[in-house]
């Protein structure tokens, strides 16, 4: 039997609570946050006073409609209050943000990774934490990666990086000095859609990804699904297509075959014998090209595939759909709702389908936010 286990902490002293609920519902009325937690008016406001004195958080006025009286005051988290640093690591790349306490994203940066060996990656986000430094220090780093993860320290296996059992965290904190969070790059960005992006205030949904692989990822009442088999083939080999091209595995039609940018790029490659780029494949469908154009419309079909998938098994509504092959989603969109409608009951609730078009900086955003998550009991019991 496998064990469900959440990102977050399952237990929080009162305090954390208090700060979590502010973070990802505020601003929100003490009366209500008093409701979501279960305490009485008078316990509340004694846990909040701390949190007010330290600056984490802070009265908003809200002047009520339309009614006399002294205005309501709802409790917010004060953003600025601490500045974190999120770092997305590819096989070629580190793609790097900055971040309040609402991971709202400020500066961004990205180097190259010249090589994968753990020195030189080291080396990389050294530097990349170095350029977007400013007067405000860094809390905490976040860094997100493809592969497996244990205790948000260690990377025990990433296939993108040829990594086993590599103690990031250690080695980064040995020449930075700063507290370091390692974690999946989709149980990261699942948390940052949950807590701050487009599925904040949903308690269930999935999430999918598209480009280079494909990725999934569940939050099931307000907490990420996650396993020890995280980051292990996480919806890379869905089977789609029983007539589709084999993935590099020799898997026929699976969803690394049909989804991913260098599967779509290589079947369109044999077809014309040269090569293209993503954006010339995405241009010559755009065209009416007579192999790009059929290649993507697959594409769309196997898309809707695996989202009426996901939605069906998980029984979820809600789904997040990322990644830079979101490229191809005004070409293919009409096969792909023709593929959902096919595969999903007509009585079912409708999929409501939110698009993140940002790209990378939404990874690195999503290692910001476990960065946040992993310090806000720090942050709360200290204050």
């Amino acid at each position: 039997m496998v064990l469900l286990e959440a990102v977050e902490p399952r237990f929080r002293a009162p305090s954390s609570e208090l700060a979590r609920e502010v973070l990802i519902n505020g601003p929100i009325l003490r009366s209500d946050l008093s409701q979501r937690l279960g305490l009485s008016l008078a316990t509340l406001t004694r846990l909040v006073r701390p949190l007010l004195d330290s600056g984490l958080l802070v009265e908003v006025t809200e002047q009520p409609d339309g009614a006399m009286g002294r205005p309501a005051k709802p409790l917010d988290v004060r953003a600025d209050a601490r500045q974190f640093i999120g770092i997305k690591l590819t096989g070629d790349a580190a793609v790097a943000v900055t971040t309040d306490l609402k991971a709202t994203v400020g500066r961004r940066a990205e180097r190259p990774l010249p090589d994968h060996d753990v020195s030189t990656v080291v080396d990389v986000i050294v530097e990349l934490v170095h350029e977007l430094s400013n007067e405000q220090p860094f809390c905490t780093v976040g860094i997100s990666v493809g592969g497996a993860v244990s205790n948000q320290r260690v990377v025990d296996r990433s296939s993108y990086l040829g990594w086993n059992s590599v103690p990031l965290a250690d080695a980064v904190e040995e020449r930075l000095g700063i507290p370091v969070t390692v974690e999946n790059d989709l149980v990261a960005l699942a948390a940052a859609e949950h807590w701050f992006g487009r599925a904040r205030g949903l308690s269930s949904f999935a999430v999918i990804t598209i480009g280079a692989g494909v990725g999934y990822s569940l939050v099931m009442y307000d907490n990420v699904v996650s396993t020890t088999d995280r980051g292990f083939g996480r919806g890379f080999h869905f089977p789609l297509d029983p007539t589709g091209p084999l993935c590099f595995l020799g898997h026929r039609g699976c969803s690394t075959a049909m989804l991913t940018i260098p599967s779509i790029r290589s079947q369109v490659e044999v077809g014309i014998g040269a090569s293209v780029t993503f954006a010339e494949v995405l241009q010559l469908a755009r065209d009416d090209h007579p192999v790009a154009l059929p290649v993507l419309q697959a594409a769309g079909r196997a898309l809707g595939h695996f989202i009426a998938a996901v939605t069906n098994l998980a029984l979820v509504q809600h789904l997040v759909l990322a990644g830079e092959g979101l490229a191809m989603l005004p070409i293919v969109e009409e096969e792909m709702w023709a593929a959902i409608r096919a595969d999903r009951d007509p009585e079912a609730d409708a999929i409501d389908l939110r698009l993140d078009e940002e790209g990378f900086p939404s990874w690195a955003r999503g290692a910001a936010a476990v960065a946040i998550q992993r310090t806000l009991d720090t942050l709360a019991m200290t204050a």
